[in-house]
């Protein structure tokens, strides 16, 4: 799957989108950029005081990063993460990128062979970048859209789906050196502390005793889209708790890609009180630096409030919101609902009636055939998803972008509907879920339903 999107995306770089030069060309939604507040970036970095050089800018620096870079990061995300104390500039270390920050923290974490556990469906760029390194191994932990009498809501991380991948690993002879948990969720676009809150404060057996004192693990909190929040409900951040078991055991992860959409930036942060793990990463950091031109302008960025709390950030929240609601009122209208979100830019949208069969064949075979169209989204595999038949939707781009997608997404449903209509021989056993080997889902039978008829699907 990951050559597949490689090759999907070669395609869209060869043939992208555009309104009056390639109007036919490819339409990404796969590719996770905020492309919403391009005029209000580019207002900004246009202003005078970005354009002031410093000779110690172009000399080598601090492998952790500029001191003022360091400073400014260190206020900015105490305040925007509401941060229980004010972190200390001396524990960030900036550098090209979180996928940089992926690469060196698993590395020194773990040793070659060693896994981590990671709830899936999750980022599915995680597994290269911590395998590129030091060889580290995921270790799945697999959620469902079903419902239990334990949950509250689809995909939800239990204690209990935990430890069950955690004694799957043992079995297997793999030593799990850390966890890593993704929030707001990617690709699931939720944030509920009460899904982390029973590994990082309520719980405290599943803190002290779970991740420090009977397993050890180090805890990697990836929050790349912790400010790319669009509902009403409040964002809550690891850095805002004030009693996480063993904080020098617990990692925090940030990047300026998603919330600022400056993905061409490659700037990354981490941050962690340990000093050991943050001395060991600093070693590779050099491989990763930022160029200091880059860290003064993004000093400057984010110190300016005023701009970023009556201009930036409302104008983002809005736009974020009208975007997602426009392509998910698109996608009900087609027959897809999607999964409740507030955060994040994509929206997890459930294709299983329009599958063939219950298979990741057959999603691979519709995810083709929107290639066809002319129409590149992210399929469930690529995530890990245990279920076939769901999509990621990236949202953060322009109106007639979405509903272009909307469009080309009936035409391939429709006539694959109009396809199934005339020939409705197929065998019930096509309606049978096959998850992959080890899955412990359970994703629910298929109809042959017509698109037509599936109007009004609430979301889940």
């Amino acid at each position: 799957v990951p050559a597949l999107l490689d090759e999907a995306f070669a395609l869209y770089v060869a043939d992208p989108f555009d309104r009056l030069r390639n109007p036919q060309g490819i339409l990404n939604l796969g590719t996770s950029e905020n492309k919403l507040c391009f005029d209000l970036i580019e207002e900004r970095l246009g202003r005078p005081d970005m354009n002031y050089l410093e000779p110690e800018l172009f000399r080598y620096s601090d492998t952790q990063g500029t001191k003022r870079f360091r400073e400014e990061i260190a206020k900015f995300l105490t305040d925007y993460a509401r941060a229980a104390e004010a972190l200390n500039p001396d524990h960030i270390t900036v550098m090209s990128g979180c996928c940089a920050v992926f690469a060196t923290l698993s590395t020194v974490l773990c040793d070659p062979g060693d896994g981590y556990l990671i709830p899936t469906p999750c980022y599915g760029g995680i597994h290269s970048k911590t395998w590129l390194y030091g060889g580290i191994q995921p270790v799945h932990v697999p959620l469902a859209s079903e419902v239990t009498d334990e949950e509250s809501h689809p995909f939800q991380l239990t204690v209990e789906k935990l430890e069950a991948a955690l004694d799957r690993a043992k079995k297997q002879g793999r030593r799990v050196r850390a966890l890593i948990l993704i929030n707001p969720h990617n690709p699931l676009g939720y944030f509920d502390i009460h899904i982390y809150a029973k590994i990082f404060l309520f719980n405290m057996f599943i803190c002290l005793h779970f991740s420090v004192h009977r397993h050890e693990l180090h805890v990697i909190m990836d929050e790349i889209y912790m400010l790319s929040v669009y509902g009403d409900a409040t964002f809550t951040s690891v850095l805002s708790l004030d009693c996480v078991p063993d904080p020098e055991r617990i990692h925090f992860m940030w990047g300026f890609s998603k919330d600022f959409g400056m993905s061409g930036i490659r700037v990354g942060v981490l941050y962690t009180r340990n000093h050991e793990i943050r001395k060991a990463v600093n070693q590779l950091a050099v491989f990763h630096g930022c160029p200091g031109p880059v860290q003064h302008v993004l000093s400057q960025f984010i110190s300016d409030r005023d701009w970023l709390d009556n201009v930036f950030f409302p104008t983002n929240k809005k736009r974020l919101r009208e975007a997602q609601n426009i392509l998910v009122d698109g996608l009900a209208d087609v027959g897809i609902p999607v999964l409740k979100s507030s955060g994040g830019l994509y929206v997890w949208a459930d294709f299983r009636k329009f599958l063939k069969s219950q298979t990741f064949e057959a999603e691979l075979e519709l995810w083709q055939k929107l290639l066809d169209e002319k129409l590149l989204i992210s399929p469930g595999k690529a995530f890990h998803c245990y279920e076939p038949g769901w999509f990621r939707f990236v949202f953060a781009d322009s109106v007639d972008k979405i509903y272009l997608c909307i469009q080309r997404l009936k035409h391939v449903l429709h006539t694959d509907a109009a396809g199934s209509a005339a020939n409705s021989t197929s065998s019930n056993e096509d309606a049978v879920s096959t998850p992959e080997e080890g899955s412990s889902c359970n994703p629910s039978n298929a109809t042959g339903d017509d698109a037509s008829q599936l109007k009004n699907i609430p979301l889940y």
